[in-house]
Order: structure tokens, then C-alpha cells, then sequence
């Protein structure tokens, strides 16, 4: 009963997200630990690849390792990966997690708010593509490894 029900709840999610394919990102204005501000606006011209995460949650430690090499590989190309900590605990538990795995690319604190603004994201990991225009283009749920999170941009490049 339980994993129909886990499955039944990623399905609806995923319809929530498919919905915003195509349309205008989100509107959002987070902060990183050092009080830099991010926004689709400050990040139009680039492609933003922007996860939902959390310290406690394993398939988002998983697929931290992907995110740093396709960081390095591609940011000098235009891509922006944004990571949004949904931890409720804030920078206490973000801000030693982000320096034990060396994260390279930024991270914000994200809340309620975003999450809903991004269809109620309700399973983390996940992921969003929005292209150099600030439209939504992909979004995934789940972990990905790197050829997975390199395809969901690729042709936006």
C-alpha cells in the first residue's frame, strides 16, 4: 500500500511540474551564505539548472558528485547550476555539509514558497531546466547521474 502510494504521489508531482514546461520560470529572489542574491533575472542569458535538495536526503547526496563535474565542465559554456537547500534547519546544517563535499556551485535556502512557485515540488530531489530566455524547458525527479543532467541541457548550449 505504502509504495502505491509513494508511486501514485511522484506521478501527480511530476503532472504538477510538466505543467510549467514551456512557461516563464518563477519568480524567486534567494540568498547563499554569504548574502549574494540569485534570481532568474540576475541569471537571464544563462542556462539555469536549478535543484531541489536537502542534507538529509540520500539520492540528493547521490548526485552531488555529478553536479560538481558538470559545474566545472560546463560553466565557463553558460550554465548556472543552483542548488536550493530546502533544509528546515537553515545554515546551521547547510553551510558544513556544502564545505565537507566541497560544492562548487552556489546554493541558496529555499522554503515553502519557492516550492510551491515550482508546482509544490514535494519529492527531492529535483530538478528544473530553464533555458536563456528564463522559460522553463525540463525538470526531473529523482537523482541524476551526470550524462543524464548534461542531456537535460545539451541542446540549449
Amino acid at each position: 500500500m505504502k509504495s502505491i502510494f509513494l508511486a501514485t504521489a511522484l506521478f501527480f508531482t511530476a503532472v504538477l511540474m510538466q505543467a510549467q514546461v514551456g512557461e516563464e520560470a518563477p519568480a524567486f529572489s534567494l540568498k547563499d551564505k554569504e548574502g549574494k542574491t540569485f534570481s532568474p533575472e540576475s541569471l537571464k542569458g544563462k542556462i539555469i539548472v536549478l535543484n531541489f535538495w536537502a542534507t538529509w536526503c540520500p539520492p540528493c547526496r547521490a548526485e552531488i558528485p555529478a553536479f560538481k563535474n558538470v559545474y566545472e565542465k560546463y560553466k565557463s559554456k553558460g550554465v548556472e547550476i543552483l542548488g536550493v537547500s530546502l533544509d528546515h534547519k537553515g545554515w546551521s546544517v547547510i553551510t558544513p555539509f556544502v564545505d565537507k563535499y566541497k560544492i562548487n556551485y552556489p546554493v541558496v535556502l529555499g522554503g515553502a514558497e519557492i516550492a510551491k512557485a515550482y508546482g509544490n515540488v514535494r519529492s527531492i530531489p529535483t530538478t528544473f531546466i530553464i533555458d536563456r530566455d528564463g522559460n522553463v524547458v525540463g525538470s526531473h525527479v529523482g537523482a541524476m547521474n551526470e550524462q543524464e543532467l548534461i542531456k537535460s541541457f545539451e541542446k540549449f548550449l
